[in-house]
């Protein structure tokens, strides 16, 4: 591994709000769940957590998908790889990126030398059972969403695990079960890897 998962919770001899401690940053497919895990493990942890895409849209005062609609996926997505950069350079921030975050090299670099990235994982019948009402996911307004879903899977996934510290299956769990798996594997990582 090139990067170190120093993760320590509140009540340890790390506050994770700065203090060096490494950044988690979760990707996977939309729909995986990284946006509701990533605010409860940030909670569990003492720690910040941002969602990168609503982050871009604070910044631009509209929706993922105007701006997709004004500026096209390029420009969206050069937005995405300024903010991952300032993001991941945050100590201790629990970030949850885009699905797509991961495709350009750059954002590829900055993941995996930046902090300890968890991929959350989950089957395209359970991605587009969560997905198939939400109407802010631009890549999926084509004629048939759960193949272009099923085909950005295919398209990504390797990427996800390669970059993955730590792999986790979403689907059929609760919240609760996955930090319960979660947390001492972010530990243990820690303590197999050496400190920032």
């Amino acid at each position: 591994m090139t990067n170190a998962c120093a993760v320590t919770d509140s009540a340890g001899p790390a506050s994770g709000r700065g203090d060096g401690v490494s950044p988690v940053f979760l990707v996977g497919m939309m729909g995986a769940g990284k946006t509701t895990i990533g605010r409860q493990l940030a909670a569990a942890l003492g720690r910040e957590f941002v969602d990168l895409d609503q982050a871009i849209e604070a910044r631009c005062g509209v929706r993922v998908a105007t701006i997709f609609d004004i500026e096209g996926e390029a420009g969206f997505r050069r937005r995405e790889t300024a903010a991952l950069d300032e993001f991941t350079r945050k100590p201790g921030l629990v970030l949850a990126t885009g699905g797509g975050a991961v495709m350009a090299p750059e954002n590829q670099a900055m993941l995996k030398t930046r902090g300890c990235v968890v991929y959350l994982r989950a089957g395209v019948d359970e991605l587009y059972r969560r997905v198939a009402r939400d109407r802010n996911r631009p890549l999926l307004h084509t004629p048939d969403p759960r193949q272009r879903l099923a085909d950005l899977v295919a398209q990504r996934e390797r990427l996800y695990a390669e970059l993955a510290d730590i792999t986790l299956d979403t689907a059929d769990q609760p919240v609760s079960h996955i930090l319960q798996q979660l947390l001492p594997l972010l530990r243990a990582t820690q303590s197999q890897e050496p400190s920032c």
